[in-house]
């Protein structure tokens, strides 16, 4: 493989991201001498249009800057190809005289590389490297970019659970993630107490009531006089429609250029503190989307995270010589190890948090959920418990 590898970014930008790219640069250097290295602009996007940045020409040090910066330096897209798309893409690669295409990113990037696989019939090695702070991917113990975003929303909780001690109300923060759980239970990983918030803690793989939610958030504020609550962006009723769409007119919901309803947009946080007044009236609340910022905070980047992501890079280069695959992250109860595991494994697929994460019946987390949250995003900073 001395020809040309081809490396793209898809999906959510993530703090660590460009490690992954820099990562797979750099090793294809070290292992292929001579080697073309083009960085797709704007994911799947550049390969089509033939809009490509020759990363073989950049300077060591450039590049490991780069891959400490937060963001997706390559530029991403939310483009989701189907067959159609992806034989453009196909063509895209051929016309590069591409022998291998590392993307960058989560389900739906995973998703493209098993297309294309399966189109190309092993003429080209299609790699798939982790990426999300959703931390959603099957066969994954964890992925890149998940523990910065950890540890930014903790730290976020334990600032307003602060906050809040010193002048009490009920405090709702929600947190991106899309169908899994994992980001908002970061809510709880800094809590200083057993009486610290998060006191309630919303997650996607538990139905959502909006009654129940009101009692919960009463008893709560009859036992601390604050109630701190972290909300996943996915958390869906009982009829497994989410959340926004029980809550907001079908003509008022916003949607995404791909129809897709914005589970954490401006709705939900009005139609959250709609509920709150309503229910609680004359309850000091406050509802807030924590939105993009837990995702590249460059105040938040864990260094742990980073290098992994770095060598998900290398390892990706390895994965490409061996014909292709998707690159995981595993442990193997002392240490995060690589492996290769087969695309159509994670490609389309969404990985839930474990039901034994959260109480039975209650809203918070589990020594188990705990545990591994705290294996991930160990406690950043020394803090005193204030005397309210």
């Amino acid at each position: 493989m001395s020809g040309t590898f081809v490396i793209a970014q898809g999906g959510g930008p993530t703090a660590v991201i460009n490690q992954t790219m820099v990562g797979a640069a750099l090793e294809i250097r070290k292992r292929h001498p001579g080697a073309k290295v083009l960085g797709s602009i704007h994911g799947v996007r550049g390969i089509r249009d033939g809009n490509y940045i020759d990363l073989s020409a950049i300077p060591e040090d450039r590049l490991r800057l780069i891959g400490a910066t937060p963001s997706a330096a390559l530029g991403s897209t939310r483009d989701k190809p189907d067959d159609a798309y992806c034989e453009i893409i196909l063509n895209g690669l051929k016309k590069a005289g591409a022998d291998a295409f590392i993307y960058i990113g989560g389900n739906d990037t995973s998703g493209t590389q098993q297309i294309l696989t399966d189109a190309a019939g092993g003429k080209i090695a299609f790699v798939h490297a982790p990426k999300t702070i959703d931390n959603d991917l099957e066969e994954n113990d964890h992925t890149p970019g998940f523990i910065s975003a950890a540890e930014f929303v903790a730290g976020a909780f334990l600032s307003v659970d602060l906050d809040f001690r010193a002048l009490p109300g009920i405090y709702v923060g929600i947190v991106m993630g899309r169908h899994a759980g994992f980001l908002t239970a970061a809510a709880a990983a800094w809590q200083l107490a057993p009486d610290s918030g998060p006191h309630l803690v919303y997650v996607p793989e538990r139905p959502f009531s909006a009654a129940a939610f009101i009692d919960d958030v009463r008893a709560t504020l009859d036992r601390h006089k604050r109630c701190i609550v972290a909300v996943s962006e996915g958390v869906s009723t009982a009829d497994g429609k989410a959340l926004v769409e029980s809550l907001v007119p079908p003509e008022k919901l916003e949607r995404d250029a791909h129809g897709n309803v914005k589970l954490s947009g401006s709705d939900l946080p009005a139609a959250l503190e709609r509920a709150l007044a309503e229910g609680l009236p004359g309850k000091r609340a406050r509802v807030d989307a924590l939105g993009y910022m837990p995702r590249g905070y460059v105040g938040a980047i864990n260094a742990v995270d980073a290098q992994e992501a770095f060598d998900a890079g290398v390892f990706a280069v390895a994965v490409a010589e061996q014909g292709g695959g998707s690159v995981a992250l595993q442990y193997d109860g002392k240490k995060t190890v690589l492996k290769k595991v087969p695309l159509k494994n994670v490609a389309g697929k969404t990985r839930h948090m474990p039901a034994d994460f959260m109480l039975p019946e209650v809203n918070q987390l589990s020594d188990a959920g705990m545990a591994y949250l705290k294996r991930l995003v160990p406690e950043k900073y020394k803090v005193g418990k204030p005397f309210v």
